[in-house]
């Protein structure tokens, strides 16, 4: 029993010390950006040594790389939170569509994710951690609402990425001062653009 507390107080200070690394990563790549940014900063900022900080990262882009997975996860949660099973598949799909504009507006989420990560990353692996968390979302409303036959059948991967590309830069403008109602407009425009013609 005692070893098995220490084993799960062991477990929780590891998770706890990695946490703390991501958290003051992040604050420090989204106000001075990823290369700006030195490890001493970071384990400063998180309180823990640099033994602790390859302990648990090979360096610091895999940090970053940390920190990239954990924004994606949030912004998916938003997405599966806003549209339930329950919804009807194209009606989930605008739900959806709105919660992913509504958590890129957290400061910093787009710089992070739509920015520096392909820059720091590569686009081949911004587009698998996009691909576990928002794409996933995304394709699998699709491929509801193609089965619910609100959209038309159409080659799914090509149009996850696709609308994933649109909603993206729909973010990017957004963030930079755009009309966010402009925006959210034309993307439901382009969902309901999907509809199966009625001939």
């Amino acid at each position: 029993m005692q070893q098995e507390i220490a084993r799960r107080s062991n477990r929780d200070r590891t998770e706890a010390t990695r946490a703390d690394l991501i958290a003051a990563a992040r604050k420090l790549f989204i106000e001075k950006s990823y290369a700006e940014t030195g490890t001493p900063e970071i384990v400063a900022a998180a309180g823990v040594t640099r033994g602790a900080l390859y302990h648990h990262f090979a360096d610091k882009q895999a940090l970053f790389a940390a920190v990239a997975e954990q924004e994606a996860a949030a912004v998916a949660e938003e997405i599966e939170r806003a549209s339930p099973p329950s919804l009807f598949a194209r009606d989930a799909l605008i739900a959806g569509s709105e919660a992913y504009l509504a958590a890129m507006q957290v400061p910093g989420r787009t710089r992070l994710l739509l920015l520096d990560g392909p820059a720091v990353l590569g686009r081949a692996a911004m587009d698998a951690i996009d691909n576990r968390h928002g794409n996933r979302s995304l394709r699998e409303g699709l491929v509801a609402a193609m089965r619910e036959q609100s959209i038309e059948r159409l080659p799914v991967d090509a149009l996850t990425a696709v609308l994933a590309a649109a909603f993206d830069r729909a973010a990017l403008a957004v963030e930079a001062g755009a009309s966010a109602e402009d925006y959210r407009t034309v993307l439901m425009a382009l969902i309901d653009g999907l509809a199966p013609s009625r001939t």
